[in-house]
């Protein structure tokens, strides 16, 4: 199987000490981000009827981008550079930092990532994703400089310091031209997202994160990233919010596994639904807003609908929830579940590209089950299980994940769905 950066704890599963520090190190790194913000529980979100299959609609792949904010900020980066290959059109950064920050270590995510303690060593971490996109770790670099990216840091954010953001705009730069990115860090914002009609006051850091400081930040990031759009809808929404089951994209896996909720929730603007020829926006909320906690602010306030409805834009809305753990319900950017957390074998970056697979190609295949191989990769090969890509290393068939070099005595646990689809990795 691959091995990541040497810089990856390696965890033996055998050691019952190291086992424990290491549930230690993760429920810590949770707690202490979560100690960051206030906990202010709000109703849960209403019901929106029958939870339902995620439908495939008439998108390109050409036409997808991501956007977050805190820990869905790294969650979206992170994204954008695992599978640049699909997330073609770029990436909206608010409050975030360089990919791999955290490198997998808790004082390091809370303090030069987000409390600007000390040296983020960003020469290291550009090293680490150069190598790990020459090994297939995650897609091509070089598949980014097409895309746009937007970039918002509050002057006043409190909780993850503007220089942070200053040394994600450095890495963005080293992989796309100054022209495609945008870098708003003049707007006196506390850690929210901003919008020009919905939250508390600008200089609040509280639930639900969303603050009215009379700018459109969803709007800025989509019109950046998608060029002229239509004027947003300020009325009605033509469209339809649909909540559906997250827990497919698991296999025989249960999503709070990897602290996934059972079900996420869609817009989806009347003419995608129809049929029309639509985009794919992936809007991550940040810790202690998802739907469990913040009820419908994130995915029906944070201003992607209105733009969505009037220029057929879907926006996906996947859903964390809180475990012991991630308390805070945050994405995974520090590995508090998964060593592999920035990768393209990570767990809950697997479950949001299946999602995104599934939206766009219609593929029902979800990456874990347990009905797999272990065996060599020239194995997989012979078996029709993976392929030889051009650069004579083995990719699994249709998945596309990374499995090694081709002629090795290294095995590879290779997993096969219904429907045929090939993902690498261990049952568990």
């Amino acid at each position: 199987m691959l091995k990541i950066d040497a810089s990856l704890p390696h965890w033996d599963s055998h050691n019952d000490d190291e086992r424990r520090q290491h549930m230690a190190i993760r429920v810590t790194a949770s707690r202490l981000l979560a100690a960051l913000v206030v906990l202010t529980s709000l109703p849960s979100a209403s019901a929106l009827g029958a939870i339902i299959a995620l439908p495939k609609y008439n998108v390109s792949v050409e036409e997808v981008s991501v956007s977050g904010f805190s820990s869905g900020a790294h969650m979206a980066a992170q994204m954008h550079f695992a599978y640049s290959k699909t997330i073609r059109k770029g990436a909206g950064i608010v409050a975030g930092g360089p990919v791999y920050c955290s490198q997998g270590n808790v004082a390091i995510s809370v303090g030069p990532c987000m409390a600007n303690t000390g040296s983020r060593n960003l020469p290291y971490l550009m090293s680490v994703v150069n190598t790990w996109s020459g090994n297939g770790y995650i897609d091509p670099t070089g598949n980014m400089s097409a895309s746009r990216v937007y970039l918002l840091s509050g002057t006043i954010d409190s909780t993850v310091r503007q220089p942070v953001m200053d040394d994600l705009k450095t890495m963005y730069a080293n992989y796309l031209p100054a022209a495609n990115i945008y870098y708003k860090n003049n707007l006196a914002a506390e850690h929210a997202v901003p919008t020009d009609f919905f939250g508390n006051g600008c200089s609040v850091n509280g639930s639900p994160y969303l603050n009215n400081c009379n700018f459109d930040t969803a709007g800025e990031i989509l019109k950046w990233i998608y060029g002229t759009l239509n004027t947003k809808n300020t009325g009605t929404l033509s469209g339809s919010f649909i909540n559906f089951d997250q827990s497919a994209f698991w296999g025989n896996f249960n999503p709070g596994t990897y602290s996934m909720a059972s079900s996420g929730y869609a817009y989806v603007p009347a003419a995608c639904t129809a049929g029309q020829a639509c985009r794919l926006h992936v809007a991550f909320h940040g810790c202690l807003q998802s739907a469990s906690v913040a009820g419908t602010a994130f995915y029906q306030n944070a201003g992607y609908n209105r733009w969505a409805d009037t220029n057929r834009i879907v926006v996906l809305y996947p859903q964390t929830i809180a475990t012991t753990n991630n308390p805070g319900g945050c994405w995974d950017w520090w590995g508090y579940e998964d060593v592999n957390f920035p990768g393209k074998s990570g767990g809950q970056m697997v479950a949001i590209k299946t999602m995104i697979d599934k939206i766009v190609g219609g593929n029902t295949a979800a990456p874990f089950t347990c009905s797999h191989w272990y065996a060599s990769n020239y194995a997989h090969v012979a078996n029709g299980r993976a392929y030889i890509g051009t650069d004579g290393q083995v990719y699994a068939v249709n998945s596309n994940q990374y499995l090694g070099y081709y002629l090795t005595t290294a095995y590879t646990d290779v997993r096969r769905t219904s429907a045929g689809y090939y993902a690498y990795g261990s049952c568990s």
